[in-house]
């Protein structure tokens, strides 16, 4: 079974170059082992999910011209130059556990992934706890 997520759990972005914590509000009132408990809704940017440090996504556009000023001055030869992470996610975590609901939402186990628009993906590295489990 998969891990309920909570306040401090490790999160990793596979387009940025540090981890990052997920901070959970207790504005749901609930916890897991003395955490707050997430649900899928805790995805917003500076709040929830802090920055993964310099960004390397060509999607993101501050990586873009970054990257081509900088190929620019090498003469051509691609020199990505990655930039301050600034998420943006359009949606929420995906999928959670549908059959366990928190403020009416699912809860986040540690199987979800949330997308930026940018192209990375936020994966769960660690669910902040060991002894709850969510379906």
């Amino acid at each position: 079974m998969a891990q309920h997520v909570c306040n401090g759990a490790q999160l990793t972005c596979n387009f940025g170059t540090n981890p990052s914590a997920l901070g959970v509000l207790p504005q749901n009132k609930m916890k897991t082992s003395n955490q707050a408990a997430a649900n899928i809704m805790d995805n917003k940017p500076g709040v929830n999910v802090k920055p993964f440090g310099p960004c390397k996504s060509m999607g993101n556009p501050a990586v873009a011209a970054a990257t081509a000023s900088a190929t620019a001055a090498a003469q051509g030869v691609f020199t990505l130059t990655p930039m301050p992470c600034s998420p943006v996610f359009p949606a929420p975590w995906a999928p959670g556990a549908a059959t366990v609901m928190l403020a009416n939402m699912p809860v986040l186990n540690n199987t979800s992934k949330l997308n930026c628009a940018f192209g990375g993906v936020i994966s769960i590295v660690s669910a902040g706890q060991t002894t709850e489990t969510t379906p």
